[in-house]
């Protein structure tokens, strides 16, 4: 992998023992676009230049193995609904996306809102959550591994889960009609500035502990949107113009998997 593609993603470490699994989260390197959108700005409902996104979506589809048409994502809602996911296409509506289908790369679009990604390692079936903080209060995280169940019987504790790059506690500041959407070990009240800290990550973390996920089967980003914005996209920070990320998840088809069993992580040797 050249070094400009290894700009492109980040590979979670939490699946480096399952090659069949393609999962990625790319960074705001290696891309076509112009600020304020430099340089991978992966998102379809921003003002950058469309040949620009394109150029950038094949670029990061490209490096996870994948093509464009092999692709599923939905323009997201903010909201909890989870699409069970039979066929690539772009949907509108949906938080959630699940698969138990090879060869379907399901993305979700981030810029600052937690993404999660799921694998079922039993019953060989995928998820990628858009958890912003409405998700995250709507327990979109459990109301997947449910979907999950009902439709391919996973069961969590045979899960593993990446909590990935988002904002964090010590820039998550909001007021208290956000704040009282989380519990107290989840929130903290600064009286100088006269707001409330969230952590995302945290909430997210005891949800999928509460419903069943092995703690030695859960990991999360050292990374944040804001603390490391060189590296990634910050709505927040940037004051809402600024570019998206896709963290991405999917099961490779025995083709792809014979073709790259050299190397099924490209960049695995980066850091989550």
């Amino acid at each position: 992998m050249s070094q400009t593609e290894s700009l492109l993603l980040r590979y979670p470490s939490i699946f480096s023992g399952f090659p069949e699994v393609a999962a990625y989260e790319s960074t705001r390197h290696g891309g076509v676009s112009k600020a304020p959108y430099s340089s991978l700005n992966l998102g379809l409902h921003t003002d950058d230049d469309a040949s620009a996104i394109q150029e950038n979506r094949r670029r990061f589809f490209a490096a996870c193995g994948f093509h464009p048409e092999q692709t599923a994502g939905s323009h997201q809602i903010h909201g909890s609904e989870v699409l069970k996911i039979d066929q690539a296409g772009y949907f509108s509506g949906f938080d959630a996306l699940i698969t138990n289908v090879p060869g379907i790369l399901l993305t979700v679009t981030i810029a600052d809102c937690t993404p999660i990604l799921i694998y079922d390692p039993v019953r060989r079936a995928v998820a990628a959550i858009h958890a912003g903080w409405k998700g995250t209060a709507a327990g979109i995280a459990g109301k997947t591994l449910h979907a999950m169940q009902e439709h391919y019987g996973t069961v969590p504790k045979d899960c593993l889960v990446y909590i990935g790059t988002c904002i964090d506690y010590c820039d998550f500041e909001v007021d208290a009609d956000v704040a009282d959407h989380f519990a107290t070990e989840h929130k903290n009240w600064n009286g100088q500035l006269g707001k409330y800290f969230v952590d995302l990550k945290a909430a997210n973390r005891t949800l999928l502990l509460q419903v069943g996920i092995p703690e030695g089967q859960l990991a999360s980003s050292t990374y944040s949107t804001i603390a490391h914005n060189k590296d990634y996209f910050s709505h927040r920070h940037e004051q809402g113009t600024t570019g998206r990320m896709l963290v991405a998840i999917g099961m490779r088809s025995k083709k792809a998997l014979h073709s790259n069993a050299n190397n099924p992580h490209p960049s695995k040797n980066l850091p989550d």
